[in-house]
């Protein structure tokens, strides 16, 4: 059965995406249009249609990744029940920070600052803030429905965020041994929700 015009596109979508991260992550920030589209099985110039720029395929990178971090909050029932969603973001979100093709792209990135400021600044608002934003979105629903009591849903969701990463994102960007396993991500998770709702609760 034939794919339609839609499937395709995302297809080649995903491809460029994944091809992109490969390729940063074993060649750096420098790595040409052309290795990028060879190893996505695309044109060069499909590269171009899609993102116009290697800065907006690094920051579709990030955007992607947050959309994986936040799909708990924005699931259907989530709202109902929020200790279980919140554990989920914290969860997506150490286990994202411990990946080592997002170690690499961030290291890329800080590296590369004082030559390309406007990376820098479109990584961090696809990234960090639109995470945070969706947060706030979240406990702003929670607020409204009266299970917590909120008063700067913003300032909530820097404390909750800040609770789970806290020294842990730094202490692998200087390649620091890291004490996140799989358990341990998933107690961190669990009582960092556990905590902010008692903080909040109604």
């Amino acid at each position: 059965m034939p794919r339609i015009a839609g499937q395709i596109d995302l297809a080649k979508t995903e491809a460029i995406l994944e091809a992109t991260s490969e390729a940063i992550y074993e060649r750096g920030l420098s790595v040409s249009m052309d290795e990028i589209a060879r190893r996505a099985g695309v044109s060069k110039q499909t590269v171009y249609n899609h993102y116009g720029s290697k800065s907006e395929l690094v920051r579709a990178l990030i955007a992607r990744r947050v959309d994986s971090i936040t799909a708990a909050l924005e699931v259907p029932g989530a709202v109902e029940r929020p200790q279980d969603a919140l554990a989920d973001y914290a969860r997506a979100l150490l286990e994202t920070i411990t990946m080592p093709r997002g170690v690499t792209l961030m290291r890329l990135i800080i590296a590369s600052v004082a030559a390309e400021p406007d990376l820098a600044l479109s990584v961090f608002n696809a990234g960090a803030r639109a995470s945070r934003a969706k947060l706030a979105e979240f406990l702003a629903r929670e607020t409204a429905a009266g299970r917590l009591a909120i008063d700067d849903v913003d300032e909530a969701a820097d404390f909750f965020a800040g609770m789970v990463v806290s020294h842990r994102q730094l202490s692998l960007l200087l390649g620091l041994p890291s004490d996140l396993s799989n358990p341990r991500i998933e107690r961190i998770a669990t009582e960092a929700a556990r905590r902010f709702l008692r903080a909040y609760r109604v």
